[in-house]
């Protein structure tokens, strides 16, 4: 039997119990074992279809499809037809050097779909013919009845038809970092993911209370299904490296062939040489002009900034990651776990006649008071501690101390009245003995409070009371000041929970009530009047203190910072402001954001910083409309809801402790100690890498640019000889490469790199200024090297011999041209610019017994065609160097001086 595709339906959160019931024809006692059949033909198991990979051949033949990969091939084949072996091995070692380097290195994004199936659930227990059942989630079907109980991982996307003060964390889903008490009555239709009461989703968890839901999506439909798909069609954005440099290849790639060809066609019709000496000298032309060691020298740079970004908490999984932070523009970023600590923190407590401030973030039990911003003692306010004392024992919660660290087992906001009960030195333990818990009536959203009933050994009773304001205020008759008890103000209470609620706080009000003698149990006869409110209390999850100080390091670096996140508008506002983030007043909401077209959102992100209500959609639209904008986007998340930006984005960056794995693997880079600030270290990486991918190629271009150079002239003055082969360019491009270039990988940020704006994505990798130097260069290098190989043919030294001088000579100004591109313009005349790089010292020294062996070794000799030189020559070739250094010495002061580059 065919697979039938299910009725599609996303408003089952706007109909009623009965409604959905009819639709999926399900009743209450569950599916008969004939429905369930029927249906999982139907519908298919509830699990997530795998998607398609790539085969590993596929990526590794994809390494080559690259111009400049094409040219190096082509020069191989013609240097094979021409019975040149030895330059043939050479070219096709390198390139397939290169391939395998990116092969190893490529991401594999696809991994974050399968962390996306992990997330399911394993086992629901379901009604089923009126029995209870445990059976495997994917056996579920539309039209199941599913009961939830604490620790329950949600197992398909439900519509809840039975609740008792059932609360389920959503955070993955919706950022919103307090559990959301669940109901049965429908909401609008057009209410977002946060909003939807009725409705429990897919891999969220649940953390109190139980609950009945019938299931209405399975698999691929459920949010987190809808998810997976979106990851599935979203694009891996290449990285502005990536992009600058393909448009360089096909750039250079062009130019090689054409001056290969004219030089071909020259030698032939006018130079009158053979075709085999123009055919090797046109391969020569395209072995020298090719850059062939940059790929792996700009991987080996990559790599080595990940082993340093490792150091400081940042794991890398995509290599052009690094260098694509350096060019970020914008940082979206998700509030919860992200900007905040995802820990619930009590930040405010209100009085009848005073307020307090209390200092500390998270649940561990650190921080004091202030009243007008002067610490305070609270032993000096007697009144306040029945307030800490009721937030301790009116609680189910419990707050432990496991390797450092301090974690909660129950409600958030429960663990942030115990961290405050500690803060005031109240002692858990002693507490609850000197007033035993008698009687409780569990929070519930219908009644929207939790009291208690504790008796001391005296034998006197209390009533302790918590719950949202509004109830509480309303069986207050008292309020407590620090001069005794008076009648409570009404008004007074509702304007101080407005205020702080319209900060972002959620507000709890305290209160107590002396119980009857004798009394035994607690019923809601016991709290419908009498109590006396001890205060309010504001709590918020806060943000990281670090993270305050990395948003302005961003700023100060040309970086914009949005906050996207799935919370209340009034919570993210709030946050916002204590970040820095916006104006505390302008915020889109996501019902806002649905209404506008890609126009409109393109130009509603250039002016707005905060994004509440955010939904996966939403997330991934803001993206690619700041993309479309041109903007560099760096994407920081936690949950699952962030996957689809987190790829998307230019660069993912995901939360290493608290991130889900659908979030790790859905980015480019992971910070392990969930800090925001470590961005900036990142940011600052990502520059110094993608100035010293700049400084390499103004490094390696001119060696090429002059090898090429050479032969032109060569072949324009007629000349019977080469003046170097192509085994000896190849030889020079290698043993340079893995030395010399390879030490400006090591080169340190330079002092002002995080005052720069980052460079521009549609800047060309090669700068005017970039190309002068090069050609500048080449010219010096191309110039004094034939200089030296002419003279000594003049003085009537063999081919072998001066073949070798224009070999060493070549290696010597590039030895020399290092110290020059350590800076690009500040001057390398100072023992900082000569001595400040061990590496490059390192590299100078390994390449010089290299090149003896080259010259002076019998083997090397019978390779590469080279023959010993005297001390004579080698004085010639050092002087070289040392001229080249010193005329871009000049050329950089004279650039300095009249020039803004």
């Amino acid at each position: 039997m065919a697979i039938l595709e299910p009725p599609r339906n996303s408003t089952w959160h706007s109909q009623s119990v009965e409604q959905v019931l009819l639709d999926l024809q399900s009743q209450q006692n569950g599916l008969s074992e004939k429905d369930v059949i029927q249906r999982q033909l139907q519908y298919g198991p509830n699990r997530l279809r795998p998607p398609q990979q790539r085969s590993a051949w596929k990526r590794f033949f994809l390494q080559f499809h690259n111009v400049l990969i094409y040219v190096l091939l082509a020069a191989a084949m013609v240097t094979a037809v021409l019975g040149q072996w030895v330059d043939t091995a050479v070219v096709i070692g390198v390139v397939v050097i290169n391939a395998l380097i990116g092969f190893i290195q490529e991401g594999k994004a696809e991994k974050a779909l399968s962390a996306i199936r992990r997330m399911l659930s394993l086992n629901a227990m379901v009604l089923r013919d009126g029995k209870r059942m445990q059976i495997p989630a994917e056996d579920l079907v539309p039209g199941d009845i599913v009961l939830l109980q604490p620790g329950d991982k949600v197992p398909a996307d439900l519509r809840l038809f039975n609740v008792k003060n059932l609360r389920i964390e959503e955070a993955a889903l919706t950022g919103e970092s307090v559990p959301v008490e669940k109901a049965v009555t429908p909401v609008p239709e057009q209410a977002s993911i946060g909003d939807r009461f009725c409705m429990a989703y897919s891999s969220t968890l649940v953390v109190y209370g139980q609950g009945a839901g019938i299931v209405v999506a399975t698999s691929d439909r459920t949010e987190i299904g809808r998810i997976s798909v979106l990851l599935e069609h979203v694009d891996t954005i290449e990285t502005p490296l990536l992009r600058q440099l393909a448009v360089f290849g096909r750039w250079l790639s062009g130019v090689i062939m054409v001056l290969a060809i004219a030089m071909l066609v020259y030698g032939m019709l006018l130079g009158h040489y053979r075709l085999d000496v123009m055919l090797l000298a046109a391969v020569s032309i395209a072995v020298a002009a090719i850059p062939e060691g940059l790929p792996a020298i700009m991987t080996i740079t990559l790599a080595v900034s990940v082993q340093m970004m490792a150091k400081r908490h940042t794991i890398i999984r995509r290599l052009p990651a690094v260098e694509a932070l350096g060019a970020v523009t914008v940082i979206c970023t998700d509030k919860t776990g992200t900007l905040t600590r995802n820990e619930m923190t009590v930040r405010q407590i209100i009085m009848a006649d005073y307020r307090l401030e209390i200092s500390g973030a998270g649940y561990a039990p650190v921080g004091g008071f202030s009243l007008n911003g002067q610490e305070i003692s609270v032993a000096e306010f007697p009144e306040i501690h029945d307030l800490f004392r009721v937030g301790l024992l009116c609680n189910d919660a419990q707050l432990h101390e496991r390797e450092g660290q301090w974690v909660i087992e129950g409600d958030p906001t429960e663990g942030a009245l115990l961290t405050l009960a500690m803060k005031a030195r109240l002692n858990t333990l002693s507490e609850h003995v000197r007033l035993p818990r008698i009687d409780v009536i569990p929070f519930a959203s219908e009644h929207r409070f939790m009291a208690s009933l504790h008796r001391d050994k005296a034998g006197q009773g209390y009533i302790f009371l918590k719950g949202a304001p509004e109830e509480v205020l309303a069986i207050c008759t008292q309020e407590r000041c620090r001069s005794g008890d008076r009648p409570s103000s009404h008004h007074y209470w509702l304007s101080q929970m407005q205020a702080a609620a319209a900060s972002g706080q959620r507000i709890l009000a305290i209160a107590v009530k002396s119980a009857e003698e004798g009394q035994v149990k607690l019923t809601f006869d016991h709290v419908r009047s009498g109590f006396t409110i001890l205060g309010l209390v504001g709590i918020i999850d806060p943000p990281r203190e670090e993270a305050i100080e990395a948003v302005q390091k961003c700023r100060s670096a040309g970086i914009n910072v949005k906050m996207i996140t799935g919370d209340h508008i009034a919570t993210a506002l709030a946050i916002g402001m204590q970040l820095g983030i916006g104006d505390g007043r302008a915020a889109l909401h996501g019902v806002d954001l649905e209404r506008m077209d890609e126009e409109q959102l393109r130009a509603t992100v250039l002016h707005t910083d905060i994004f509440a209500r955010s939904s996966p959609e939403h997330k991934l639209r803001l993206v690619q409309a700041l993309q479309a904008n041109g903007e560099i986007v760096a994407m920081t998340g936690d949950g699952v809801n962030d996957a689809p930006a987190l790829k998307r984005a230019d660069i993912g960056v995901a939360m290493g402790k608290k991130g889900t794995e659908v979030a790790k693997e859905a980015s480019e880079m992971v910070i392990t100690d969930d800090n925001f600030a470590t961005i900036t270290h990142a940011v600052e990486e990502g520059r110094t890498v993608y100035d010293n991918i700049r400084k390499t190629i103004v490094y390696i271009m001119p060696t090429s640019c002059g090898e090429a150079g050479m032969l032109v002239i060569a072949i324009l003055l007629g000349m019977a000889t080469l003046p170097i082969t192509p085994v000896q360019i190849l030889w020079v491009n290698m043993v340079t490469a893995v030395t010399l270039s390879l030490s400006l990988a090591f080169e340190r940020a330079e002092s002002d790199i995080m005052q720069r704006p980052p460079h521009r994505s549609n800047e060309p990798i090669l700068s005017r200024f970039m190309l002068w130097r090069i050609a500048f260069v080449s010219l010096l290098l191309t110039g004094g090297v034939l200089g030296l190989f002419l003279w000594e043919q003049a003085q009537g030294s063999g081919i072998e011999v001066c073949r070798t001088v224009a070999v060493n000579a070549l290696v010597m100004g590039e030895i020399w041209y290092l110290f020059n591109c350590r800076y690009l313009l500040a001057s390398a005349l100072s023992y900082k610019g000569l001595m400040g790089n061990l590496y490059a010292l390192f590299a100078i020294v390994l390449l010089i017994m290299i090149q003896l062996l080259f010259t002076y070794n019998p083997l090397m000799q019978h390779l590469f065609g080279t023959a010993a030189i005297d001390a004579a020559a080698w004085s010639k070739i050092v002087a070289l160097g040392v001229m080249l250094f010193l005329v871009v010495e000049i050329e950089k002061y004279w650039i300095r001086r009249y020039y803004v580059v």
